[in-house]
This record gives structure tokens, sequence and C-alpha cells, in this order.
């Protein structure tokens, strides 16, 4: 089961992640999704890190998700997911519409302090028009964890066909 309402990690989620991630974490500004044992599967990331743009808003932090993921990715899904998106039109439209959906979310989640140093540092137009894990193309898919972080959180035509076509999401406790 997935938890979705926002929190602020507490020191034993803090802890997990710091694991999860195999460094203490940085720039981490919400738990976007836990399981129901409160473990954390989804992190939602500040927009500026270490005066860098980080236009991955929704990072996919659990160990389990990562493992069955990667094993889909390394089957040669994404080039089978690319090709549907040159032939099928829905899928594509449906498609661009998450990445529109992930780049209102990073910008709705932002501070205005946020927007005036992105401002400032002269990052406005690429996190308002980078889509999913800040991806230039969005006729292409370029990492199956980005995309299953944001079907988590938010509308991810990827993530759908993820958990249809895999069941990704029945791996969860």
């Amino acid at each position: 089961m997935v938890i979705r309402p926002e929190t602020m990690p507490d020191e034993r989620q803090l802890a997990i992640i710091a694991q999860q991630l195999g460094r203490a974490p940085r720039g981490i500004e919400a738990l976007a999704a836990t399981d129901g044992e409160g473990t954390p599967l989804v992190l939602r990331m500040a927009p500026i890190i270490d005066g860098k743009p980080f236009p991955t808003l929704y990072w996919l932090s659990s160990d389990l998700l990562k493992v069955v993921i990667s094993r889909i990715e390394a089957s040669g899904v994404i080039k089978e997911l690319e090709d549907r998106l040159q032939h099928d039109s829905d899928f594509l439209a449906a498609y661009h519409r998450s990445h529109d959906d992930y780049v209102a979310a990073r910008w709705r989640y932002m501070t205005e302090v946020q927007r005036a140093e992105i401002e400032r540092l002269g990052y406005t137009e690429p996190l308002r028009t980078r889509g999913i894990g800040g991806i230039a193309n969005r006729n292409q898919v370029r990492c199956l964890h980005t995309q299953y972080a944001h079907h988590l959180c938010g509308n991810n035509i990827i993530g759908q066909w993820l958990d249809e076509h895999y069941g990704v999401a029945d791996c969860l406790p």
C-alpha cells in the first residue's frame, strides 16, 4: 500500500533514507510517498541543491522498487516504450501530459525564495521546460525509476503501464 500525503521525514525515516541512498540525504523537501509501514518510497527534492539545478522533483528511494524496476529496465522495456511512443499518438499525448504534470508540480512546490534564486542563477527556462527527471526530449524515456516515482505522486502513463504490465505496485507491503 502506498501512502501519498506528504510529510517531513522523522529520524527513523532519515536513517532509512541514508541507507537507501548510501549517504546522508541532501535536498529533501518532503517524503512524497511511503509504504504502509512508513518506509520512504519517494522523496520530493529541492529544485536547487548546492547552487545547481536539480530537475528531478521525485526521487525513487525504495530499495525494493529500485531492484524491481532495474530488472524491468534491463530487459529492454525502454526501447519498447519509445517504439510505442512513436507509433501510438494517444500514448504519446498521455506521456506529454505526464511531463506537463511533472513540470507544473515542480514549479508549484517552489517557494518564492527558490524561484528568485532560480531566476538569479538563470535556471528558469530549464526548470520550466525539462520534463520528468530533467529530460529535454519529451519523446524519449530516460529512466523508469523517475517515471515510477512520478507515478506514485502524480499523473504518469509510463508508471501506470509498469503497474499494468509488470505489477510493480504489487511488490509493496
